[in-house]
C-alpha cells in the first residue's frame, strides 16, 4: 500500500486509519493567517458507515486503502446470506443481511451490481442507479380517481414495496431510482 500526500487530497479517497478503510466524504484547505496550511476532512467508515473529522497539516501522508471495487453478479440467497459473482475471476462472495443492507430491495437474480472489496473480503454492494422490477401485487385503483400524487403500495418481485402511482397495475413493469427508493415510470419489456 502507497501513502498519500496531502496535496493529493481529494473527495472519493479511499484511505486507511487505525488499520481500518475510509472513504473521503470532503475535503477542505485551510490556509490561517500564521502557521501552515491544513486540511480538515471528513471521512466516511466503509464497514461501519460512522464518520469522523480528521485534521491533517500540509506535508502529512497518510496509508491508503486496500480497496478494489469490482462488478459482481448476483446469484441467489440463502437464509440470511446473499450469493454474488466476481464477473471476470468467476469467484463467489457471500454477505451478510447486514453488508447488503436495503440493497436487497433491489437486486434479483442475475443483476449486475458494484461491489467494493477490502483485503479481498466484501465490504459493500450497490445496485444499479435505476432498476426494472415487476409488480407481484398492489390493490386495484380507484377508477377516476386523477388526483395529482395519489399513490398506493406495491410489492415487487423481490419482495420489497414501494409507493407507486393508483394507475400501476399487477404485473405491469415499473423503474424505481434505488438512490432514493422512488418510482420513476412505467417499464417497458
Amino acid at each position: 500500500m502507497g501513502s498519500i500526500n496531502t496535496s493529493d487530497f481529494k473527495k472519493g479517497l479511499k484511505v486507511q486509519l487505525d488499520g481500518d478503510p475510509y472513504l473521503m466524504v470532503e475535503c477542505n484547505f485551510v490556509k490561517p493567517g500564521k502557521g501552515q496550511a491544513l486540511y480538515k476532512c471528513r471521512l466516511k467508515h466503509l464497514i461501519r458507515g460512522t464518520t469522523i473529522d480528521r485534521t491533517w497539516k500540509s506535508g502529512d501522508s497518510i496509508e491508503s486503502a486496500d480497496v478494489e471495487e469490482i462488478s459482481a453478479q448476483y446469484l441467489y440467497r440463502q437464509g440470511d446470506k446473499f450469493v454474488f459473482m466476481d464477473n471476470e475471476s468467476y469467484e463467489q462472495y457471500e454477505l451478510t443481511a447486514d453488508q447488503v443492507g436495503d440493497t436487497w430491495k433491489y437486486v434479483k437474480e442475475s443483476m449486475v451490481c458494484g461491489m467494493v472489496l477490502y483485503n479481498g473480503n466484501p465490504i459493500t454492494v450497490t445496485p444499479p442507479n435505476h432498476v426494472v422490477l415487476k409488480i407481484e401485487y398492489c390493490e386495484p385503483g380507484a377508477r377516476g380517481n386523477t388526483a395529482n400524487n395519489v399513490t398506493k403500495p406495491c410489492k415487487v418481485e423481490t419482495g420489497a414495496e414501494f409507493q407507486c402511482p393508483v394507475f400501476v397495475n399487477i404485473g405491469d413493469l415499473i423503474k424505481i431510482d434505488t438512490r432514493t427508493g422512488e418510482y420513476l415510470e412505467r417499464a417497458k419489456e
